[in-house]
C-alpha cells in the first residue's frame, strides 16, 4: 500500500468585498511585518544603535527591493524568452512569479542606497537585516506550498504528496523543506549567532553560505522549472547555478570577518553623517 500525506484543499486566493486577496501576497506581507518586528526588538537591545524609526526605514527599503528585484531577476533568469517576445510580460506577475537571487540583488541594491543614505557601514546594515529575512522566506515557502507549486521528484518517502497538477504519484513537498532549512533553520542559526556580536562581515557572509548550501541540496529534490530543466549532467539546475556565487561571497566574508576582524558596534545616529571618514562605511560596499 502507497503511502502518502494528502494535500490539503487549500484555495490559493479568496474574495473580500471586490477585492481578490491571494495568499501567496499575505505570505509576503506577514515576512515584511515580522522582519519589521524583529528588526525593532533587535534594535532595542542595548548597544545596537538603531533605533525604531530607522527600522521601519530600512524595511520599507528592502521591501521595495525585494518586490522589484524578485520580479525583474524572475523575468531574466527563468522568463528571458517571455520577456523578449512581449515586454509586457514583465509586469503580468500572474506568469511566472518572483525569483529569490533576483529579490537578493535587490535588497542589496537597497541596502547599499540606504547605507549611502545614512552614512552606515554597508555591513553594518547587511549584518543587521541578515537574522530578519529568514522568516519571510519561511513565509514565502508557505505561499509556494499553498499554490501548489515548486514540488520535488516523485518519492516512496511517508510524508509524500499528490500535488494538483503533478500526476497520481507522491512528490517530495520541497517547498516545505525549503520552508524549514532556509527559514526555521536558518532563522535560529543567525539569531543566536548574531546575539555573540561576531566581527563585522560574519552574519551576512553566514546568511550567504547557509542560504546556498540548503538551497543547493533541496534543488537535488526539485524538479526544475519545465521550460528551462537541467543544465547540465541531468542534475544541475539554475538555482544551483545561482547559488555557486552565494556560498563563494559567504565563505569568504566569513573568512575575511575573521581573519581582519571589525567591532560590529555603531556610533550612536546623532554621531553619524554620510560623509564619515571611516574607510569601511558605505563607500566599501563593492567589497
Amino acid at each position: 500500500m502507497r503511502a502518502e500525506i494528502p494535500y490539503p484543499d487549500i484555495v490559493p486566493s479568496f474574495d473580500v468585498g471586490p477585492l481578490t486577496i491571494h495568499w501567496y501576497g499575505v505570505m509576503y506581507a506577514l515576512g515584511f511585518v515580522l522582519a519589521w518586528w524583529l528588526g525593532t526588538l533587535r534594535a532595542r537591545r542595548a548597544g545596537s544603535g538603531w533605533d525604531g524609526d530607522e527600522v521601519s526605514d530600512l524595511i520599507l527599503y528592502c521591501a521595495l527591493g525585494v518586490v522589484l528585484g524578485g520580479r525583474v531577476g524572475y523575468v531574466l533568469f527563468y522568463g528571458l524568452d517571455n520577456l523578449l517576445e512581449d515586454p509586457l510580460y514583465l509586469v503580468r506577475l500572474n506568469e511566472g512569479g518572483m525569483s529569490f537571487h533576483g529579490g537578493l540583488l535587490g535588497v542589496l541594491g537597497a541596502m547599499w542606497l540606504y547605507a549611502r543614505k545614512t552614512g552606515r557601514r554597508f555591513f553594518e546594515v547587511g549584518d543587521f537585516v541578515a537574522p530578519l529575512v529568514p522568516l519571510g522566506l519561511f513565509f514565502g515557502r508557505i505561499g509556494n506550498f499553498i499554490n501548489g507549486e515548486l514540488w520535488g521528484k516523485t518519492t516512496d518517502v511517508p510524508w509524500g504528496m499528490v500535488f494538483p497538477g503533478a500526476g497520481d504519484l507522491p512528490r517530495h513537498p520541497t517547498m516545505l523543506y525549503e520552508a524549514l532549512l532556509e527559514g526555521l533553520v536558518l532563522f535560529a542559526v543567525l539569531w543566536l549567532y548574531a546575539l555573540r556580536r561576531p566581527p563585522l562581515r560574519a552574519v551576512s557572509g553566514a546568511f550567504l553560505l547557509l542560504y546556498g548550501v540548503f538551497r543547493s541540496a533541496v534543488e537535488f529534490l526539485r524538479i526544475p522549472d519545465e521550460h528551462i530543466g537541467y543544465l547540465a549532467l541531468d542534475w544541475l539546475t539554475m538555482g544551483q547555478i545561482l547559488s555557486l556565487p552565494m556560498i563563494l561571497a559567504g565563505a569568504y566574508l566569513l573568512w575575511s570577518a575573521y581573519r581582519h576582524p571589525v567591532s560590529p558596534a555603531s556610533e550612536p545616529p546623532a554621531e553619524r553623517s554620510p560623509s564619515s571618514g571611516d574607510p569601511s562605511s558605505a563607500s566599501s560596499s563593492s567589497t
